[in-house]
């Protein structure tokens, strides 16, 4: 053993310089691959979940160059071996046959020859801009040899196929693909992958009308060489033969076009495979142009529409605005823009009473007019009902109720559980919004709206189904990636935000929206399967907004201008309800909610008030309501009233034997509920009248309508007289009373059965009574200013 590390010590030592030369050769050879070949930018490339490209954007060098492929067709495999380098299988990354081959033809022909591997070539598209000289062919030899080392026969054959320039800007296999054919690589006929395979050997030849017959003869020489070897057969050979060449590039897909740009600016240069439901995504765009076409009559131009999956929170269609043109900004993702949010957010409130059991799904609330520090909210069609059952309230998106229980229920809290809910839009204090919060006063997107349904009916779905629990991270934000898994969170026995119950029971009344009712301009939607629907109109007529909910499914669609400009009509039942049934038509059936009945709890309920039946109600109903719904408090409405023996009057003990009283149960609003309740209910019976030797002990039998207390009356500027008509409202539960009006002590006229008085006014302050024929009286304060005096 001594003796052989002697004897190499000795050979070491005589032959030092060639060791050296050698190792410093194998060092070079060793590190003459950079760590990354290639370091061009890619085109975003997108995918549909069943693989299929849906849109693209060019790479930032101007280049059509896809990530790089995961494998290479075998058909064009064949073609290209054939072709460019048979023995590509047998070298070690240079063919020598081939260079001595090569060399003899350039020195004997006016043409020229490379010679080259594909492992050659991959090494000189690499280097790119290197002259084409003997000195750099042996350097690409030379890399050549360490990338086989590197890599296997497959990768470098993946390389070449991603990496080879096609003509114009086309770079790789798949582009070129796409670009020429229409059709991904893996679909490339026998015909198409010859003329592909030979393509890069002249890539001047794809231009139309020019070289096309050397074309030809290039790809068929190679398909009968394919024929010859045994590859394909005669039949095959005669077809591919017979089809035609590529011509110039075609239009990539952009089936998804916002999405795809959104994905360009999130994902640059990746190739992504999204969640979109390819045959849905181009339902939703044949959907989108027809309605576009039908709404811009009204010169109503940009809509949008988005389609959630509810189980796993992924984007299945996306269509982020109309084809409407540039000159109305269909460039603008709409589906991601922050816009008045209309009535979308009443459902997130109702869910949020019922919870919490200050109200019952059909309790009637109040719908009067009603200003709060000066707000004066109004239903759309200006109009009052006095009282109205919770749930029509939500269905018939009634202005006055909504701000009425947003005040109830409190606004800071209101405020607190969306940013629970994570509506990240919400940028500003609750201060900044007010009550008018519920109506529009705040802007999100379609995105964060249809989300927040998609994570209420996720909610309900995972109680039901899984023993009643919920789980942490319901609201959490979409995903368009379809191999992400997004995080719902851990099982819980508390509602992260709102009960089962309560949500069960809001997207009940939802559902009643089908079936509306009085205002000419809403229309009847009726479709195939149910669907939990909520429409939104912002102030100005600037965005009408549609979301609705199914078990599977969440679909929000937007319509309106992308610049702001409001059009009459453009309401969200009439330009975006439309469209949202038609895409509910375009989706499979879901079916209806289950009941939550470990969340549900059966009690009395007044039929007439909705409210707990108290022992005053007479007609009574069982009804499942959220559990919380015990704690709400009886009916309020409901009285026991004392008549004589005709019952036609109401007595006392002060002017009627006892045992003559006949005790009723009677259905009593309040003064100013009961004077707009009894205009929309002709069955609504008001309170008999006392006999006439009985004195009226009830209180407030009478109720200022306008002005209320403590509210200001605003006079139009001067128009050159001094004093102003005002109109003065009141309410009396006695339809045949006679009301008497004073102004300070001035006696000012009496009105009987409507109690409405027009008084000439100056601007001042002044007490304001009013006295009826049985002597009540009510007194307020009355301010009036000029406009100007505010």
């Amino acid at each position: 053993m001594n003796n052989f590390w002697e004897r190499l010590k000795r050979f070491a030592y005589r032959h030092k310089i060639k060791l050296a030369i050698f190792m410093a050769f194998l060092v070079l050879w060793l590190f003459c691959l950079p760590k990354n070949l290639f370091d061009d930018p890619n085109s975003t490339v997108v995918n549909s979940s069943d693989g299929a490209l849906i849109g693209a954007r060019i790479a930032d060098d101007g280049q059509w160059r896809f990530p790089e492929m995961d494998s290479v067709p075998k058909r064009f495999e064949e073609c290209i071996l054939l072709f460019e380098d048979e023995y590509f299988y047998q070298h070690p990354g240079f063919n020598p046959v081939s260079i001595i081959k090569a060399i003899g033809h350039n020195l004997t022909k006016k043409s020229r020859r490379g010679g080259s591997t594909i492992t050659q070539q991959v090494i000189r598209l690499s280097r790119k801009n290197k002259s084409r000289t003997y000195a750099e062919k042996v350097v690409e030899i030379f890399m050549a040899t360490r990338l086989e080392l590197r890599y296997s026969k497959k990768e470098i054959l993946r390389l070449y196929a991603s990496h080879t320039p096609y003509g114009g800007n086309v770079v790789g296999l798949e582009t070129a693909a796409w670009r020429y054919f229409g059709i991904p690589a893996h679909e490339l006929s026998w015909g198409q992958a010859a003329a592909l395979a030979v393509l890069p050997n002249a890539p001047a030849l794809i231009f139309p009308g020019r070289n096309e017959r050397t074309f030809l003869e290039k790809r068929n020489r190679l398909l009968e060489k394919l024929k010859d070897k045994g590859t394909i057969d005669e039949t095959t050979y005669e077809l591919a033969i017979a089809e035609p060449l590529p011509k110039k590039p075609v239009p990539l897909p952009d089936v998804a076009a916002h999405l795809t740009e959104r994905i360009r600016n999130e994902h640059s240069g990746e190739r992504i495979t999204t969640s979109i439901d390819r045959a849905l995504q181009q339902r939703l765009n044949i959907l989108a142009e027809r309605h576009y076409h039908q709404l811009k009559g009204n010169e109503i131009h940009n809509l949008a529409i988005l389609v959630l999956d509810v189980e796993t929170r992924k984007v299945l269609g996306y269509v982020g605005n109309s084809p409407s043109g540039k000159e109305h900004a269909n460039y603008v993702d709409i589906i991601t823009k922050n816009r008045s949010t209309g009535s979308t957010l009443k459902p997130f409130l109702f869910a949020s009473l019922l919870d919490e059991g200050q109200l019952l799904p059909h309790s009637l609330v109040e719908d009067v007019p009603t200003v709060i520090n000066g707000y004066h909210p109004q239903n759309f069609d200006k109009k009052h009902v006095g009282a109205v059952p919770a749930s029509r309230a939500l269905s018939r998106s009634l202005n006055v109720p909504a701000v009425r229980l947003l005040r109830e229920y409190g606004l800071q809290k209101f405020y607190n559980k969306l940013k629970k809910m994570k509506l990240e839009s919400l940028d500003r204090p609750s201060s900044y919004y007010g009550l008018s919060l519920i109506l529009g006063g705040a802007e999100s997107s379609l995105w964060e709206v249809t989300e927040s349904y998609a994570a209420m009916a996720s909610t309900l779905n995972y109680f039901v189904t899984h023993s009643s629990t919920y789980r942490t991270n319901e609201f959490v934000k979409p995903s368009y990636l379809s191999e992400t898994e997004i995080d719902l969170g851990t099982p819980q026995f508390d509602p992260p935000i709102f009960g089962a119950g309560a949500i069960y029971s809001t997207f009940q009344s939802m559902y009643e929206v089908n079936r509306p009712e009085g205002d000419e301009n809403w229309h009847f939607f009726d479709s195939s399967q149910p669907i939990a629907w909520k429409t939104g109109t912002s102030f100005g007529f600037k965005d009408a907004w549609a979301v609705g909910v199914t078990p599977k499914y969440a679909i929000g669609v937007w319509a309106g201008n992308a610049d702001g400009e409001g059009r009459p009509g453009l309401t969200g039942i009439t330009a975006a309800a439309p469209l949202l049934f038609d895409v509910l038509d375009a989706l499979p059936h879901s079916g209806w909610f289950q009941e939550p009945f470990d969340d549900l709890v059966e009690v009395e309920v007044c039929s007439q008030s909705g409210y707990r039946a108290s022992v005053f109600c007479d007609d009574v109903k069982k009804e499942y309501v959220p559990t919380h719904g015990t704690r709400s408090g009886p009916c309020p409405f409901h009285q026991q009233l004392f008549l004589d023996a005709s019952e036609t009057y109401r007595v006392n003990s002060e002017c009627y034997p006892l045992e003559n009283m006949v005790a009723k149960n009677w259905f009593v609003l309040p003064p100013t509920i009961e004077y707009y309740y009894a205009l929309s209910n002709p069955n609504y019976k008001e309170l008999p009248p006392y006999m006439g030797n009985c004195s009226e002990m009830e209180n407030q039998l009478m109720e200022f309508i306008y002005p209320k207390s403590n509210e200001v009356v605003l006079l139009p500027k001067d128009l050159g007289t001094k004093t102003k008509d005002i109109l003065l409202k009141l309410a009396h539960q006695q339809n045949n009373a006679t009301v008497y009006w004073y102004l300070d002590d001035t006696y000012m006229g009496k009105t009987e059965n409507f109690h409405e008085l027009i008084l000439d006014i100056e601007p001042g302050e002044y007490i304001l009574t009013a006295v009826d024929n049985s002597g009540n009286r009510i007194q307020q304060k009355l301010e009036v200013l000029l406009a100007s005096e505010q």
